[in-house]
């Protein structure tokens, strides 16, 4: 065996793609042809209906597994038997000859049998119970066996906290929060995640995240109680029970997967499709989390203080609307020797030399860009940048509609008073502290 190879080997499928590739061109012509068909056809050739068949009955097919050939045989009897049916109504049908054509090819190549069992048109579909996406895709099929309508596709929703602490809301609502101490994010019969902030700079109102704790609540059969806990220095790849996954040893219902050790871990719950994603950058956490609507959309009135849900209180809230839109304070009656406490107290960041180090990480001035500066300014920790960033591709790769996933500050405001507004908060709110 040859070194260097990439992919996957599957022996005997170089000889599947030219007679299968013949097949799924005779499917598009086919379909192609279906607006003229009263000239070239009488309307009963069902050709079409044949090839798209044989094609559903073969395209979840992997030649490295057993039984393939089985599968594959029985598919293309089937296929054969249907043009069969209509070969009389296709007579003249240059799609149909091209087919008969293709099915002895590929039977040839196979050795299938021409008398044997066929596939069924209707193949049963195994449902995992303990599958959140096989539930419903098995719900969504239209009758579902049932003679009932099609239930629409389920509707994902996304969450994401990072930073000091900025919050992105399942609405997608951007706020910067207060919330010092702990708080839930998410509480509904089916999870539980609350986070711990403390104050990143003393007398500051801006926090940060250093414990996250996230309860999966029993289901079924599926999974017991499992509780994920992360602190500051401790980001665990197992659960507090000292498990890694959830379920019977054929089907996970729930898993850890450990992407970087004590940086980065992905919580996977597949019984109610949950995905949740955990970093630690510097000395803080960040979250993202998606979820499925209609569970996210399960909890009482007893539940209903829940920040990726309906956001932070008012008086918690540091930005307006969504935006750091904040009054001009301190600047006007800044001494000289005030100003200059003020820059020491930032570290070494000034509003240029913080943009230009978002900018380094963060390529389009959204939200995120905005946010990272924001957090810069007020700690002068440059892995505040990290945390922006890593928190910007977690909501790439969990939020279900990417024309929502950037968020701008608001145009009216424009991008310069937005800085000037920025660097007054921090320039007044340390004057405070210092003086």
């Amino acid at each position: 065996m040859g070194m260097g190879r990439a992919g996957s080997y599957y022996p005997g499928a170089e000889r599947l793609i030219s007679p299968l590739l013949h097949l799924l061109v005779l499917c598009t012509l086919s379909s192609l042809t279906h607006i003229g068909e009263s000239q070239v056809q009488t309307p009963q050739c069902r050709i079409q209906k044949c090839t798209t068949d044989f094609v559903s009955l073969t395209s979840h097919l992997n030649p490295s597994l057993d039984g393939f050939d089985t599968e594959f045989c029985k598919a293309l009897r089937a296929y054969s038997a249907c043009t069969q049916r209509t070969s009389k109504s296709c007579r003249g049908n240059l799609v149909f000859h091209s087919a008969m054509l293709g099915i002895s090819d590929l039977m040839s190549q196979r050795n299938c049998s021409k008398d044997g069992p066929t596939s069924s048109t209707h193949p049963v579909i195994t449902i995992e119970p303990c599958n959140y996406h096989s539930r419903h895709h098995q719900a969504s099929r239209p009758g579902a066996g049932t003679g009932t309508p099609e239930h629409p596709r389920p509707t994902y929703l996304f969450c994401g906290l990072f930073g000091d602490p900025h919050l992105r809301t399942f609405k997608d609502h951007f706020q910067t929060c207060k919330v010092e101490g702990a708080w839930p994010l998410i509480d509904n019969n089916y999870l539980s995640v609350q986070v711990t902030n403390v104050p990143v700079v003393y007398g500051s109102s801006a926090t940060a995240t250093n414990k996250i704790t996230i309860i999966f609540k029993p289901y079924q059969e599926c999974t017991d109680q499992k509780v994920y806990q992360a602190v500051t220095d401790d980001l665990p790849a197992a659960f507090v029970d000292g498990t890694i996954s959830g379920g019977d040893s054929e089907t996970r219902s729930i898993w850890i997967l450990e992407k970087s050790p004590g940086r980065h871990v992905e919580i996977h719950a597949a019984y109610i499709g949950v995905t949740i994603i955990v970093r630690q950058q510097g000395r803080y956490l960040t979250l993202a989390v998606r979820m499925p609507e209609e569970l996210a959309m399960a909890f009482d009135e007893t539940q209903d203080l829940q920040l990726c849900m309906n956001g932070c209180p008012t008086s918690e809230r540091i930005d307006q609307e969504g935006h750091l839109q904040l009054p001009m304070l301190g600047l006007q009656q800044a001494s000289f020797q005030q100003q200059a406490r003020v820059e020491a107290q930032r570290g070494v960041f000034t509003l240029e030399s913080a943009s230009r180090k978002c900018r380094e990480q963060l390529e389009v001035k959204d939200i995120y860009f905005h946010s990272c500066v924001f957090d810069l300014l007020t700690t002068g920790d440059a892995n505040f940048t990290t945390a922006a960033y890593s928190a910007l591709k977690d909501m790439e790769t969990l939020h279900p509609k990417r024309e929502h996933w950037h968020i701008f500050p608001n145009s009216a405001t424009g991008l310069r008073p937005f800085s000037l507004l920025l660097n007054a908060l921090l320039t007044g709110f340390l004057i405070t502290v210092l003086l």
